[in-house]
């Protein structure tokens, strides 16, 4: 499986699965236990989205060693608002059955928080509960206001991303900085009429592939880690079979082209949870 090196180090599968939104408990299991099974190494969960003692159970019961498995979770808002978030971090890790994870993630920049917290991530990540640290949803302006301070770089920031949002200005910064962009919502969220866009299907019929393979193949060529969700075990093996070929250049700026700055996700500078 192809990997992304972080900037401590810390080698990261380019594909993941994400979780977001897969509510159901059994759904939850089901779905990371099949992940797992054909091939994935990548799980990303949060605490909000209520599943991580499900993902915890469906990695211990995968029977696949814990460090062949690269494992997010992120901190929540009000954790932040609060500064518990050594108290966070320790909760997660409690429900998913591990003595830690991979990547911990500041899930949104909760306005007024970034130095405090940032500062509680570092000592976490120095304290060795977790391999790596970075941040999600961060515009620029949030990076530059929590890098003033920094003695640790964020490892990730995990955006939206996809080709109606293609985020090129963030990410750029992002790869200035030493940090690796990751993408949510990749295809769009099931939100997007993006997979049928005529630019996409026209380049997955050269390539033989579907339009999901073909998006998802874009954001790796712009060196974007990507975590799409997917219950169906079927599309699962689909978006995880991405690295058997290359797009062209021109056809990166193609699908790049669809960009319309369509957010289906809330604006990180206009939340208000």
């Amino acid at each position: 499986m192809k990997e992304f090196i972080l900037n401590n180090g810390v080698k990261i599968p380019a594909v993941g699965l994400g979780v977001f939104r897969v509510n159901d408990a059994n759904a939850a299991y089901q779905t990371v236990k099949s992940a797992l099974s054909v091939g994935y190494r990548h799980i990303d969960t949060a605490m909000i989205y209520g599943n991580e003692e499900e993902v915890g159970r469906a990695i211990k019961d995968s029977r696949i060693s814990r460090h062949e498995i690269f494992l997010t979770t992120k901190l929540w808002n009000d954790d932040q608002r609060s500064g518990k978030v050594r108290e966070a971090l320790d909760a997660s890790l409690k429900r998913l059955g591990t003595e830690y994870v991979d990547l911990y993630l500041v899930h949104w920049p909760v306005r007024g928080t970034y130095v405090s917290v940032w500062k509680k991530m570092e000592e976490i990540y120095r304290a060795g509960k977790v391999k790596a640290i970075g941040v999600s949803n961060y515009h620029s302006h949030h990076l530059d206001d929590l890098l003033e301070s920094a003695e640790i770089v964020p490892a990730v920031n995990q955006i939206e991303c996809y080709p109606y949002l293609t985020q090129e200005p963030l990410i750029k910064y992002c790869k200035e900085k030493g940090i690796y962009p990751e993408a949510w919502g990749p295809l769009g969220a099931g939100q997007s009429d993006v997979l049928v866009n005529p630019i996409v299907t026209e380049i997955a019929k050269k390539y033989n592939k579907s339009a999901a393979q073909i998006v998802l193949r874009w954001n790796l060529e712009r060196g974007v880690i990507v975590i799409p969700k997917s219950v169906n075990k079927d599309r699962q093996i689909e978006n995880l079979s991405v690295t058997d070929f290359q797009l062209t250049d021109s056809e990166v700026r193609q699908i790049s082209s669809l960009h319309k700055g369509l957010r289906l996700g809330s604006d990180p500078d206009n939340f208000n949870f």
